[in-house]
């Protein structure tokens, strides 16, 4: 079992930051592939990000590109999602999710792959 805990979420402004932590606990969580979804009212849960867990990969949804940044600790087993540039479509909850093996490349984006999910942490865009 690997238990997921989200924190940093907040209402901010848009053009502000935020930085999201999950902090992952239970078997082996350093050995994860991690990821980042998002849920917005009314839309289905969307793909964010994913981080290998060497960190020698990482992946992003184009609608987040070159704006949010995820990086890892394994010595705190904790994952960072950086925001910048927050735009008002940004607000969602945001979830962190982990795999329970090995993930294939190609299904790292598709959210049937993970098996652990946090509870979510709410991230609010101002205009």
């Amino acid at each position: 079992q690997v238990q997921l805990v989200e924190s940093g979420g907040e209402l901010v402004r848009a053009g502000g930051s935020l930085r999201l932590s999950c902090a992952a606990s239970g078997r082996t969580s350093s050995s994860y592939l991690m990821g980042w979804f998002r849920q917005a009212p009314g839309k289905e849960r969307e793909f964010v990000a994913a981080i290998s867990r060497s960190s020698g990969n990482t992946y992003y949804a184009d609608s987040v590109k070159g704006r949010f940044t995820i990086s890892r600790d394994n010595t705190k087993n904790t994952v960072y999602l950086q925001m910048n540039s927050l735009k008002p479509e940004d607000t969602a909850v945001y979830y962190c999710a982990a795999p329970l093996g090995t993930v294939v490349a190609g299904t790292v984006r598709n959210d049937l792959t993970y098996d652990y999910w946090g509870q979510g942490t709410q991230v609010t865009v101002s205009s």
